[in-house]
């Protein structure tokens, strides 16, 4: 069992940057595979970023590619999103999850753990 917390969301406005945090209870954290997620309001929630459980690679949404980088120091169970040059679209909730498949994914179905999700506002 994985439990899941995000933190660092909060209201940014257009060009600026925020870090999420995901801190992760559980033993086997540096063998899952994490990623992060986003819902907008009446949208269906959307992959944004990907990493496997080393930390060696990692995979983005088109949309974010460039501005967004996703990282992981499995000695803390902590897994971040930093997110700089962001934009009114940004704006949703955003959910961290892990997969008990080390290898990236990027299909919600294919992660077995979320976190409560963490609110990113981004003003024009």
């Amino acid at each position: 069992q994985v439990q899941l917390v995000e933190s660092g969301g909060g209201v940014v406005q257009a060009g600026g940057s925020l870090r999420l945090s995901c801190a992760a209870s559980g033993r086997t954290f540096s063998s899952y595979a994490m990623g992060w997620f986003r819902q907008a309001p009446g949208k269906e929630r959307e992959f944004v970023a990907g990493i496997n459980w080393r930390g060696s690679y990692t995979y983005y949404a088109d949309s974010v590619k460039g501005r967004f980088t996703i990282s992981r120091d499995n000695a803390k169970n902590t897994v971040y999103l930093q997110m700089d040059s962001l934009k009114p679209e940004d704006t949703a909730v955003y959910y961290c999850a892990a997969s008990r498949l080390g290898s990236v994914r990027h299909r919600h179905d294919e992660y077995d753990y979320w976190g409560q999700g963490t609110q990113v506002t981004v003003s024009s």
